[in-house]
C-alpha cells in the first residue's frame, strides 16, 4: 500500500503547529478508527513517538503518518483538510468508504464495518 490518507497542505501545516505547541516535534501523526459514535465508528488523531509492528507509515507534506493495517482498508482514500471560517477552524474528513454518518461529522460506518453504535 503506497497511500492510505491524503492530507492537504493546510491540514499538515496546522498539525505541525500543534506538534510544536505541544512539544511533539519528531512524533508520528496517528490516524485511527475506533468503535463508537452514533453511526458505529469514529475517527481518532493523535501524536505517537513509536511505530507499532502492525502500522503502515506514510509521509505527506513532511508529516510521518501512522495507520494500523487493520484501519487502512476503512481509511483508504480518506482526505483530511483544515478549513477556517468566520466561526473558527477545524479539520474536515472526507472518507469515500463511509456510507452513513452523523451530523457531528466524526462518526460513520462503511458497507463492511458497522462498528459499535451509541445513542446520540
Amino acid at each position: 500500500m503506497t497511500q492510505v490518507i491524503e492530507i492537504t497542505e493546510a491540514a499538515a501545516i496546522h498539525v505541525k503547529e500543534m506538534m510544536q505547541h505541544n512539544e511533539e516535534e519528531g512524533s508520528f501523526l496517528r490516524i485511527a478508527v475506533k468503535g463508537g459514535g452514533c453511526s458505529g465508528l469514529s475517527y481518532g488523531m493523535g501524536f505517537e513517538k513509536e511505530k507499532a509492528e502492525n502500522d503502515f507509515i506514510q509521509e505527506e507534506h513532511g508529516l510521518q503518518i501512522l495507520v494500523s493495517n487493520e484501519d487502512a482498508p476503512i481509511l483508504k482514500g480518506t482526505k483530511i483538510d483544515y478549513k477556517e471560517s468566520l466561526m473558527g477552524g477545524g479539520f474536515t474528513i472526507d472518507n469515500p468508504n463511509a456510507i452513513a454518518s452523523c451530523g457531528c461529522g466524526t462518526s460513520f460506518r462503511t458497507a463492511k464495518t458497522e462498528g459499535t453504535p451509541e445513542s446520540c
